[in-house]
């Protein structure tokens, strides 16, 4: 590098600080991570005859409807924008050699006008769900035909007498009843199936007329099962969050969302959810943010830049890690400072 003698004042402003006349300000970069969330949300309404699966089936199945939420994925991005709590002014005095450091500074990242803002879309998204939970009752009837025994008195030689009399009636079937039929139709239809494979059976199916009578049974047995083991609806929640590091926070632990059982994706303010935190680690260069009265006093006449710091940013529910990378993090960085005079090469 060759240095030119041409004066440049430059300085860190304080947060009450005015900008001398004639400066132009800019501010210190700062990053925010920018979570992008999908969660997905399952709708479960139990099987009318749940309660008799292990009776009829041999199966241990949920007995409660209900709502649930699991995350899918989580997409973190490092954001560069201006730091709105540092702020420093040049004054360029017309210089052709630092007004061209500066833009270079400036497109490099290093520093950032102040009125520079590359704002981002922030979405929240609830799609209603498809479909509708709707079981097929495999029961053939819910109606009865039982025989009961009445009585009629008739007259006879020997007096008056009772005489039994068959009725038939139709009553509802009960719930079990139904539960068992529609067990015993499952077990057809696998048996159906069965011989269908193996070719035992007095009807031949090949090549596509099997595979569309298989297929018709898999579905008739699905319904039916449907009725024991209960039906689910899926649909997704995509959200966005932001955290923004700050010096201030010795462990570097934030809580970047909350989720809830029956809530879904909630911001971090919200206690009906456990918290997803994010968590900075150190990766091999130390934690130490310069502070901004230092910074003051070492920059003067000189143009501030800050050199960000790597960490890893993990993403943790309890103690699992959801999400891991390496990101640079300007404001937990140095602030340096750079004579904008000079000829950059």
């Amino acid at each position: 590098m060759v240095g030119m003698q041409i004066p440049v004042a430059a300085q860190v402003l304080g947060a009450d600080d005015v900008a001398p006349a004639g400066t132009v300000v800019y501010s210190l970069p700062s990053t925010t991570l920018v979570m992008k969330v999908v969660a997905v949300h399952e709708s479960f309404q139990a099987g009318p005859y749940a309660q008799y699966a292990q009776k009829y089936l041999g199966l241990e199945v949920k007995q409660s409807s209900g709502d649930s939420y699991r995350i899918k994925s989580i997409e973190m991005l490092p954001y560069v924008e201006a730091d709105p709590q540092v702020s420093a002014a040049v004054n360029l005095q017309g210089s052709k050699v630092g007004t061209a450091n500066f833009l270079t500074m400036c497109s490099q990242g290093l520093i950032v006008l102040s009125d520079n803002y590359t704002g981002k879309p922030v979405q929240w998204r609830f799609p209603s769900m498809q479909g509708a939970h709707e079981f097929v009752d495999g029961a053939a009837s819910n109606i009865d035909n039982v025989t009961t025994t009445l009585y009629k008195t008739v007259a006879s030689a020997d007096g008056m007498e009772k005489v039994p009399v068959m009725q038939q009636q139709a009553v509802e079937k009960s719930l079990e009843k139904k539960a068992e039929e529609t067990a015993e139709l499952i077990f057809k239809l696998r048996q159906k199936r069965l011989e269908i494979i193996t070719g035992d059976t007095d009807a031949t199916f090949s090549g596509e007329a099997m595979a569309a009578t298989l297929a018709e049974i898999k579905r008739l047995e699905d319904e039916y099962m449907s009725m024991f083991v209960g039906k689910s609806l899926y649909d997704e929640q995509s959200v966005v969050f932001d955290v923004v590091p700050k010096a201030s926070n010795a462990k570097h632990l934030y809580i970047a969302f909350r989720i809830s059982d029956t809530q879904g994706l909630l911001p971090s303010g919200n206690m009906q959810g456990r918290p997803i935190i994010v968590e900075l680690v150190e990766d091999g260069e130390a934690i130490k943010p310069t502070p901004l009265a230092e910074a003051a006093l070492n920059t003067k006449g000189r143009v501030a830049y800050r050199k960000p710091v790597t960490v890893i940013a993990r993403v943790k529910d309890g103690q699992q890690i959801l999400v891991q990378a390496r990101v640079p993090v300007y404001q937990l960085g140095k602030i340096m400072s750079f004579p904008v005079e000079t000829l950059m090469k």
